[in-house]
């Protein structure tokens, strides 16, 4: 009962350290991330590909309105997991940082630099009184000189790089089947169907083109693209993806989506 007391005093304030070094504030925050529906990023040989989980909860939700996916700049693209109001806050920020670099120095912000200025900026909110840390996680992926790059942030502030990544729910099953199937020759094409196959085990019932979002980035024009829902039909259906008719309207009567809260995605 004494430690359960102690832990409830120190987790009142996000500037107070446990006696064992934590910041529970923060490991709450991480909570949240998982609560969200998966996204996933993976770096091929010549681009970047960023998938993300974005089932409605009810077939009366347009599906365009669930943001899953976001143009950070040109070269730039952002996926989160976690609270979508603190998704979108950090996504504005980071539309704010490239577009103040590219008229600063007349050119695009590199993608490492955009990462590190956005984990700054989220680590503010982990030392700050008053405030709480944000409860969502990005994945940002892009070009920068030629090459591409692809990065997380976690609540805490902290950056790191990645050959391919999940984050949000079922995070350590689909990081197990990106160990097993992730190769660095992997062409963009490859990359976005090992994407959408990390997708699909842990949805048994098949993907939709409306409950998917997929975004590349390709060293070749370095410009944030997404396929048309036709597109992805085609390429969900050949890699035998695609939900059947009965099973897509099940899903959408039935979709938690590993989320309880509107709030989060």
């Amino acid at each position: 009962m004494q430690g359960q007391s102690q832990q409830q005093a120190y987790d009142r304030g996000i500037t107070i350290f446990s006696p064992d070094g934590r910041l529970y504030q923060v490991e709450y925050a991480r909570e949240a991330v998982k609560r969200g529906t998966a996204s996933v990023g993976i770096r091929a040989a010549d681009g970047v590909v960023l998938a993300a989980d974005k089932r409605a909860r009810s077939p009366l939700m347009e599906p365009e309105s669930v943001e899953k996916l976001h143009k950070a700049d040109d070269h730039v693209g952002i996926a989160s997991a976690g609270h979508v109001a603190d998704a979108r806050q950090l996504i504005d920020f980071a539309r704010r940082q490239a577009q103040i670099n590219r008229l600063r120095y007349g050119e695009a912000m590199g993608i490492e630099t955009l990462t590190k200025t956005i984990t700054d900026h989220i680590q503010q909110y982990t030392q700050v009184g008053g405030a709480r840390p944000f409860g969502v996680a990005l994945v940002v992926g892009g070009i920068e000189n030629g090459e591409p790059r692809l990065f997380e942030t976690d609540p805490s502030g902290t950056p790191y790089e990645w050959k391919a990544l999940s984050i949000g729910s079922d995070r350590s099953d689909l990081r197990e089947f990106l160990e097993a199937e992730y190769d660095e020759g992997l062409t963009t094409d490859e990359a976005l169907g090992l994407a959408l196959d990390a997708l699909g085990q842990t949805n048994e019932d098949g993907l939709t083109p409306d409950g998917v979002g997929v975004a590349t980035i390709t060293v070749e024009d370095e410009t944030f693209t997404q396929p048309s829902n036709e597109e992805l039909e085609a390429i969900l259906a050949e890699r035998d993806l695609l939900a059947e008719p009965d099973d897509e309207e099940d899903a959408e009567d039935g979709d938690a989506t590993d989320a309880d809260d509107a709030t989060e995605e």
